[in-house]
């Protein structure tokens, strides 16, 4: 973990955040600043820049399991996926996360 990566601080506990959703490996947290009624992090626990580090094909096929596990646990039957990759693609926090939003219609 990064002692100056937010999502790190966030995993750690540091800031009482509640997780929708965890495994060993992911978290799964709300967006404070949501772009869908339904606007959820799925994030690693370990620290990954971007998706152009990370290595762990087991890593990401939890990511991924993890995205259909949560949108199943809060009834999104329909939802977006989005990984910004870099600064110029719109990525913010670089902690590797996915954007799962949806609710329009849930």
């Amino acid at each position: 973990m990064s002692d100056n990566c937010i999502f790190c601080k966030i995993i750690r506990g540091d800031f009482g955040t509640e997780f929708v959703y965890e495994t060993e490996n992911t978290v799964v947290f709300n967006d404070i600043n949501p772009a869908a009624p339904v606007h959820m992090l799925v994030c690693p626990k370990v620290h990954v820049e971007s998706l152009n580090e990370l290595e762990d094909t087991a890593l990401m096929s939890e990511l991924l399991q993890t995205v259909k596990a949560v949108t199943k646990k809060v009834g999104l039957k329909a939802y977006k996926t989005q990984i910004n990759t870099g600064k110029e693609a719109g990525q913010e926090v670089f902690h590797l996360h996915i954007h799962v939003l949806g609710g329009w219609n849930k």
